[in-house]
């Protein structure tokens, strides 16, 4: 029997009074009282058991159609491959012009709709790492592989912007050389300005650290004065930002019909760019695209910048004598690389005080050479790690 039921039976057979019933003996207002039996003596004795609290309408409950909504957004998203949690789909709803509820609360929904599957082992969002503190202040890249329709490998290049998540370049190669980093960094710089520094782990497209020397990204670094980081080896965790862009990358290429060549994965890659970086929004930007994060802030840049740090690149192959020609300033100048090189496929950074000639399929710098305007050929100035090669054609030869 509820202690409702017992108090009002103390007063309506002990005639008991209200207020000593509850004074002495249950410990409640007298008021409480009178409302028990005055509830009993109008209705009965189902009027005196407890009552549920809850509203019999809650203003703010999510109606059924913003309910399908959010599910049929979790389908779509995940169809496309795209992010869908619900710190997306609240982004996307927003975009709408919906009001969205709770992340607590869509996830609530989509749970309820058997859309989610448990992931007890997700990296929490409290483990996010460092990001920059201004946009340009620091370049990852790394490239990944993919396949075509027909099973044909191929590599993508990926440039990331570190404050902003921003996706500077994805370029699809059927192979990455020391030359593709150099163009597609070159071409980046050209629309977006020069960075601070650059984080990239150790192939030796990047960097020649580990076998002597510097390679030709390594050294337009260096003329640019942009500081240049590389991972731990064996610790990709460093370049967390761009390992995980190339899991979300996959999975939206996944969801898309199989590119049958480059030119149509690099459609595709277009397309990517676009949604990632004007349309997804990102948890970790306070749910802002990259591209407004990206201009939200002053840009960084070079703290050593070269004082004149225009440049210029032309390709070009070694002869058969081991040299290869340019003109400047209307006139004729010959470069000596080395016999040893004859044929090889080159590029050559031009500087205002120097010519690097640079292996195009190795990025391995081949030969360096001080502007000389008086003369029309140049030595090799560049001393590889080691002893001096030693051919017919080094720095022996005049013109």
């Amino acid at each position: 029997m509820s202690k409702e039921r017992v108090i009002v039976l103390s007063v309506v057979q002990q005639h008991l009074s209200k207020a000593e019933t509850a004074a002495r003996r249950y410990q409640v207002s007298w008021r409480w009282v009178h409302t028990l039996v005055t509830r009993y003596q109008s209705c009965g004795w189902e009027a005196v058991e407890a009552r549920s609290r809850r509203p019999h309408s809650n203003s703010r409950a999510v109606s059924d159609e913003l309910r399908q909504r959010i599910c049929t957004l979790r389908c779509e998203l995940q169809a496309t491959g795209l992010d869908n949690g619900p710190v997306s789909i609240a982004a996307r709803l927003q975009q709408e012009g919906l009001r969205p509820p709770a992340f607590s609360t869509i996830r609530r929904i989509l749970t309820a709709a058997g859309l989610i599957t448990p992931q007890p082992k997700k990296r929490p969002k409290s483990s996010y790492r460092f990001q920059a503190d201004q946009p340009n202040q620091c370049w990852q890249s790394d490239f990944t592989h993919w396949q075509l329709a027909d099973g044909t490998g191929v590599e993508i290049i990926n440039w990331l912007d570190d404050h902003s998540r921003y996706l500077l370049a994805a370029i699809a190669y059927r192979r990455i050389t020391g030359q593709t980093v150099i163009t597609t960094f070159l071409n980046i710089v050209e629309r977006y300005g020069l960075p601070q520094s650059t984080l990239t782990d150790n192939g030796s497209v990047y960097t020649s650290r580990f076998t002597g020397g510097r390679n030709g990204f390594e050294y337009l670094l260096a003329s640019l004065g942009i500081t240049q980081k590389n991972s731990h080896p064996g610790h990709p965790q460093t370049q967390g930002k761009i390992e995980r862009f190339h899991q979300t990358l996959k999975r939206w290429l996944a969801a898309q019909p199989a590119a049958a060549t480059v030119a149509e994965l690099q459609t595709q890659l277009n397309t990517f760019t676009d949604i990632y970086n004007q349309i997804r929004t990102h948890r970790a930007l306070q749910g802002a695209t990259p591209a407004q994060a990206y201009v939200a802030t002053i840009k960084a840049a070079p703290a050593a910048q070269h004082s004149n740090p225009h440049y210029r690149i032309r390709t070009d192959h070694v002869d058969r004598l081991g040299k290869i020609s340019i003109r400047r300033a209307g006139c004729m100048h010959h470069l000596g690389v080395g016999a040893a090189h004859a044929g090889s496929a080159v590029t050559v950074l031009i500087d205002p005080d120097t010519a690097t000639v640079i292996h195009t399929d190795t990025g391995e710098v081949l030969s360096q050479h001080t502007i000389d305007p008086d003369r029309s050929y140049w030595r090799n100035q560049h001393k590889p790690p080691g002893r001096w090669p030693r051919t017919m054609n080094d720095d022996s030869t005049q013109i």
